[in-house]
């Protein structure tokens, strides 16, 4: 086992007060944190985000993606309901991390999609792991979830796992024209099931 939990404490935000949990990856050095709110015990589905890190998006504010947007309307939902988690997983760029993601965004600057990008650094389209959230799952004794995501290959990632998603639930928030093309190219090569409309 990689994932090693290391302590909670409370996390105010403009939405509510979350608690905080850290996991560590010894097997790479990274760091995880999982957001709850609530009583997540028993048999009833915990609503979730499986959300992975993206620091242009949720910190510096980047209309490139929709990443940022997509945390926020998770926190805001979580807390209207009051009860709920967000994983917050260590995996930049979709696994490929933050230097080799701005050296993608150069690429997009030149033409090519976010796909055409990673695959010409040599990366596949999508380098995520999930399964480092079993041990996450266990400790919070998390059975079912009710999942925002709009990416059919997190449902299946989990199913694969044994977790048990209950309903998928529709979370397109953040499109503007700075990334129409970006959310394109997701429904198009990457298969998320995008509308395009937004709650």
């Amino acid at each position: 086992m990689t994932i090693r939990y290391i302590e909670s404490s409370k996390l105010p935000t403009p939405w509510g007060i979350f608690s905080m949990h850290g996991f560590e990856d010894t097997a790479n050095d990274k760091e995880h944190v999982v957001l709850s709110m609530g009583n997540l015990e028993g048999e009833e589905p915990v609503l979730s985000r499986i959300h992975s890190e993206c620091l242009t998006g949720d910190a510096l504010f980047s209309l490139r993606c929709d990443c940022g947007a997509q945390l926020q309307a998770a926190m805001h939902r979580i807390a209207q309901e009051g009860r709920g988690v967000i994983f917050y997983l260590r995996q930049e760029g979709r696994g490929i991390g933050l230097l080799n993601k701005i050296k993608a965004y150069n690429l997009q600057d030149k033409g090519a999609d976010t796909v055409e990008a990673n695959e010409a650094l040599g990366f596949g389209a999508d380098m995520r792991d999930y399964s480092i959230l079993r041990e996450m799952l266990e400790h919070l004794n998390i059975h079912a979830l009710k999942l925002m995501t709009n990416n059919p290959r997190k449902v299946k990632a989990l199913n694969d796992l044994g977790v048990n998603v209950v309903e998928r639930i529709a979370h397109e928030t953040g499109r503007n024209p700075h990334n129409a093309k970006y959310l394109e190219t997701k429904k198009g090569k990457l298969g998320h099931l995008l509308e395009g409309k937004e709650d």
